[in-house]
């Protein structure tokens, strides 16, 4: 879809949010709460973006965008549009939903990671569910729609702590009493989910009521591709094997062969990529699938995984 910047605000040091309409005026595609879309920067450029909006609006898409000095392309393009532009995007995903069971929901913010968040808070203040809010910051400047957070019906349900006033969030005691109502939310840097997890898996979270959403791969999720081997790929629908080099991609070897798999972050992190494995077994590498789903080899994110078998068969 082509649609147009409206409008583009600061919202706190070097954040943005970004205000998107159709470029004719018709109604905008629905998302619920945790969505993303994709944007398409530049040519070749194509960045994932959480809606921030309330998820009853059609006649907008609002997007929430951190100027990363460590950019690859995708936050400083962002940052450089000027409000008329028009620019494509993908019509709303969601790999990150509430669970409409909860009877408790944890939402943990990590600074811009906040945006998916702040869409879900407002989400289940709406329906009257229960849940509360924990926005971990680096200080007040940097703290993104403190003002939608100052409502009435989300302000008694919400923790903000700022790195600059020495506060931390007490992750053993926001995490200390899972149930199988409960579900968790975490959004933020790669760090910043890792210890969440870590803590959540401490106090012996059910891994299916922890939800999770990265903005890129951690550091740790990369693996040094010196040690990759080849290995072969064969497309289920016709028989055709493709080779596979040791340091090449699975997308990159396909698409040398003209076989296209669609994809956006590279990454591991969206799930644009996934994959049915028909036969073989998946050296996961990403940071999209749960343990669980990495277990059943059933499915691979091809950006970047690889196989621990000669041959993997693949649902294409």
């Amino acid at each position: 879809m082509k649609v147009r910047l409206a409008n583009k605000r600061d919202v706190a040091t070097d954040i943005c949010e970004f205000e998107l309409v159709s470029v004719d005026g018709s109604a905008l595609p629905p998302f619920t709460a945790g969505a993303h879309i994709d944007v398409h920067v530049a040519d070749g450029v194509i960045r994932q973006y959480s809606l921030c909006n309330a998820p009853g609006e059609t006649h907008r898409y609002c997007l929430g965008v951190l100027r990363d000095p460590q950019s690859r392309g995708g936050s400083v393009g962002m940052h450089a549009l000027t409000v008329g532009a028009e620019i494509d995007i993908s019509a709303p995903r969601n790999h990150f939903p509430l669970n409409e069971q909860a009877t408790h929901s944890i939402l943990l913010a990590g600074g811009i990671g906040v945006t998916p968040i702040l869409c879900m808070a407002e989400a289940l203040a709406a329906s009257g569910a229960s849940f509360e809010v924990h926005y971990c910051t680096r200080e007040p400047a940097r703290t993104a729609f403190r003002e939608r957070f100052a409502r009435e019906d989300i302000a008694a349900k919400t923790h903000v702590y700022y790195d600059s006033e020495g506060a931390r969030a007490d992750l053993d005691a926001i995490l200390a009493q899972p149930s199988g109502g409960k579900h968790l939310y975490v959004c933020g840097p790669a760090g910043f989910i890792e210890a969440v997890l870590a803590r959540a898996e401490a106090a012996q979270w059910p891994e299916g009521n922890v939800h999770r959403e990265y903005f890129a791969a951690p550091a740790q999720a990369s693996t040094d591709s010196d040690g990759d081997k080849p290995f072969q790929v064969k497309l289920h629908s016709s028989g055709r094997v493709i080779d596979v080099k040791a340091g090449e991609t699975i997308v990159a070897a396909l698409a040398a062969q003209g076989v296209e798999v669609q994809m956006s972050c590279e990454q591991g992190v969206c799930g644009t990529c996934l994959t049915r494995v028909v036969d073989g077994t998946p050296d996961h590498r990403d940071v999209y699938l749960t343990d669980d789903e990495r277990a059943a080899n059933d499915q691979i994110l091809p950006c970047c995984s690889r196989s621990k078998s000669a041959m993997l068969v693949l649902d294409l």
